[in-house]
């Protein structure tokens, strides 16, 4: 019992670290989007990125922006810059965009500063 004590507080506490709270969220055209961004591959070129936000049929506008703030996020947080360069991005019109079961899909290169 002695031993689980300190364990069970050092898991408590890392998990209290990466939850959000509703209040820390982002609200984009006001509702939140689940984003995600991640390396394409990461050993041959680590830049290129591709973002999937989900529940785009709450508002493509506000899923538009989702996408690109977790765009910049990723590449500020993995590269010091903002700077994108769009393959298929948010500025596209909107039939050209990938939408696929509610999920939109952007991809870029994060450039360096």
């Amino acid at each position: 019992m002695v031993r689980v004590l300190p364990t069970l507080l050092l898991l408590t506490l890392a998990c209290a670290c990466t939850v959000r709270s509703a209040s820390d969220r982002v609200l984009f055209d006001g509702k939140y989007f689940r984003a995600s961004a991640r390396s394409v591959d990461k050993r041959a070129s680590p830049a290129d990125f591709t973002v999937t936000v989900n529940g785009v049929s709450a508002s493509l506008d506000g899923a538009r922006e989702a996408g690109r703030y977790e765009a910049t996020r990723f590449c500020v947080q993995n590269f010091g810059s903002s700077r994108i360069e769009w393959k298929a991005g948010p500025d596209a019109e909107p039939q050209t965009m990938r939408v696929e079961n509610d999920k939109l899909t952007f991809s870029g290169k994060c450039q360096r500063p």
